[in-house]
């Protein structure tokens, strides 16, 4: 697992790139949780998103946002975290010009940022949400969501209510044009403890192999 060091807005971000032999590969960006509760780029749930995005064929980049790890900077909210998110994507595309597709996939806070994300970058083709806490941001931003994707959460998650999930994905799916799938793991926590990871990535997994075969929005 090659480690990078790419320069973002307020200095170096560290990073893992696993890059694909086939020049044309799609790319994917995984995000971590909140970076002031333990979140960094080798938490499981977004390791194992890194490693099943990559077994699909796709060239990945997982990262450290400010403050976290080797990445300079200090913690800002969430606004200078989606200038870092942003900043990794230039990074990733920089390498990887021919790419036809792109997907952002985040995990908690990592779900928030990547949803803002979507909003900037109209390249980006498909999203992957794990637990997004719709309870604790506000994601009204999302009007329109411009991007099919899918939105996945464990029914017995006690940091991010199933309730405000199902009623973030309600709004969503009033839009026109885009695809918002729900997926709930029965019985799961916020993390996604055992038993539970292996059946949320097989989840991830048989959605984007779907929606790469459909090449739609």
């Amino acid at each position: 697992m090659p480690e990078v060091i790419f320069p973002g807005p307020e200095g170096r971000l560290e990073g893992r790139y696993h890059p694909q032999k086939d020049r044309d590969a799609p790319i994917a960006i995984v995000l971590h949780p909140h970076p002031q509760f333990g979140g960094t780029m080798n938490n499981k749930v977004v390791y194992n998103l890194h490693y099943a995005f990559y077994n699909m064929g796709f060239t990945v980049l997982r990262f450290n946002f400010r403050g976290v790890g080797r990445s300079q900077g200090e913690y800002d909210q969430g606004v200078g975290e989606l200038s870092d998110a942003a900043s990794a994507l230039d990074y990733l595309q920089s390498m990887n010009n021919n790419s036809k597709h792109c997907w952002v996939a985040g995990f908690s806070f990592g779900a928030w940022i990547g949803m803002q994300l979507l909003m900037r970058r109209p390249e980006i083709t498909g999203f992957v949400s794990v637990s997004p806490p719709a309870n604790m941001y506000d994601f009204s931003f999302l009007a329109p969501c411009p991007s099919s994707g899918l939105i996945l959460n464990g029914s017995n998650d006690r940091v991010a209510p199933p309730a405000d999930t199902r009623a973030l994905v309600g709004k969503l799916k009033e839009q026109k044009g885009i695809t918002i799938t729900h997926e709930q793991i029965d019985g799961s926590g916020h993390f996604f403890e055992e038993p539970y990871m292996e059946p949320m990535i097989g989840t991830v997994t048989d959605y984007v192999k779907r929606r790469l075969t459909e090449q739609s929005r």
